[in-house]
């Protein structure tokens, strides 16, 4: 088996898909995905060599498709995958990264990783044991990081004599939980990711289907990758200032755009300082250009000499987003050790580390009934929570819903920088209740 060799105009010609696979311990993400790469043509004859030998060891007939993406020794001697997978391949209509991110509830803050740049999310469920909580865990984070695209893969269906009664049930109590949470598109599909049915292929067992199999979704599931709509953000990263004969007074401010488009005459402001100037100037790839866009890589020159430096945040005079010292968010725990009430913690925010303290924990959610289990005192590993933060200094932030850039954030250990959460700033699901707020009544050590 052979990687299919794509031409530098076909793959230019052809879109990119990001997407994560998540499920339950041994429904089957790992066989899911080498079936992917095996049956598309994307796996290369050495690496299938290996894993041929490797199954001809165990005794196994048939190579173990899972061991193309179980990379750990650790993962393969265990069965189980640990850490995130990335795996890139392409097909003639789509360009794809992939990230198979782990299945036991230990490793769920892993998805977050996976799933936070995701356009689509692959939820496995055995279909022996149907929705299960880490089915539910899952749904409830891809629908937290605002993944536009869900789909449930109904996998070992040839275990269930792939009966469509089995398949039904448990594509309608999914979807209705998913939907729930705001969830906008969901796909059901049943599979058999050992014996290959609708994988890649059709499948002769299930002629009661008639959906898309998953690579074939995969390629067709619109995507749009363009930030020019959206709210204008410009987190400065450097200030260049090279003060040498040829430029003695260039002062640029270097960046990617986050969003947004940015032109040469138009009024900005800088926050958080909130002062305003205009864009006299815009520098890409050593040319001066008169319009950059996301998510270019750019040097703005201003015509006011103003105080900004790295983590300052530039955006149009007429589109600011709220700047605040008081950050309530939807925080996914990711850390071994526990957060709590009154911790002193560092808050990364785009290319901003300011100094925070936790300030209350209003709620942990409840993932069988989605309910607030109010007044939690801290957050444990793998918890999702609401969180209020009061910060040092004032941010410049977006909600998460109007930008997963500008609108996430990252709670960090100040002692040895281990990062504790992954926060989304504003309502929590997108169909979902109004959080539960905590009274304000404590005191600020700022």
């Amino acid at each position: 088996m052979t990687t299919p060799i794509l031409s530098a105009e076909q793959l230019s010609a052809t879109t990119l898909l990001r997407f994560a696979t998540a499920g339950s311990v041994d429904d089957g993400k790992s066989t899911l995905v080498g079936r992917l790469l095996h049956d598309s043509k994307s796996v290369l004859t050495d690496q299938l060599e290996a894993v041929e030998q490797v199954s001809l060891s165990r005794g196994q007939e048939a190579p173990d498709l899972a061991l193309l993406t179980d990379g750990l020794r650790a993962e393969r001697e265990q069965g189980i995958t640990i850490d995130v997978a990335y795996r890139y391949f392409a097909t003639a209509r789509r360009r794809f990264i992939l990230a198979d991110t782990p299945g036991h509830v230990q490793y769920t803050r892993n998805m977050v990783t996976g799933a936070s740049t995701a356009e689509l999310a692959v939820v496995l469920v055995d279909a022996r044991n149907g929705v299960v909580e880490q089915t539910r865990r899952h749904a409830a984070v891809a629908a937290l990081l605002r993944v536009p695209h869900v789909v449930l893969a109904v996998n070992k269906m040839d275990l269930v004599d792939y009966a469509e009664t089995v398949f039904a049930a448990i594509a309608e109590e999914f979807t209705a939980y998913a939907a729930s949470l705001g969830v906008p598109e969901i796909t059901a599909i049943p599979i058999s990711a050992l014996a290959g049915d609708n994988v890649v292929e059709p499948s002769a067992h299930m002629d009661w289907y008639g959906g898309p199999t998953v690579l074939e979704h995969l390629e067709t599931v619109p995507v749009s990758h363009d930030l020019t709509g959206c709210h204008a953000r410009f987190p400065v990263q450097y200030v260049i200032r090279p003060q040498t004969a040829e430029h003695p007074d260039y002062r640029g401010y270097a960046g990617q755009i986050a969003a947004g488009v940015f032109r040469v005459g138009e009024a900005v402001s800088v926050l958080p300082s909130g002062r305003t100037t205009t864009i006299t100037g815009i520098d890409a790839l050593g040319e001066s250009v008169d319009i950059a866009w996301a998510p270019q890589s750019v040097t703005l020159r201003l015509a006011d000499d103003i105080d900004i430096s790295r983590g300052d945040l530039i955006a149009p005079a007429a589109d600011v987003p709220p700047v605040t010292r008081d950050v309530e968010a939807t925080v996914c725990h990711v850390a071994d050790q526990p957060l709590s009430v009154g911790q002193r913690v560092l808050l990364k925010h785009t290319t901003r580390t300011v100094k925070a303290i936790v300030k209350d924990i209003p709620s942990r959610l409840t993932l069988d009934d989605l309910s607030q289990h109010p007044a939690p005192g801290q957050l444990v590993a793998n918890d999702i929570g609401r969180v209020v933060v009061r910060t040092a200094e004032p941010l410049a932030l977006d909600t998460y819903a109007d930008s997963r850039r500008t609108g996430s954030f990252l709670l960090i250990d100040p002692a040895d920088g281990t990062t504790l959460s992954a926060g989304m700033a504003g309502t929590a699901f997108a169909a979902g209740a109004e959080p539960v707020v905590a009274d304000d009544d404590a005191e600020w050590d700022f």
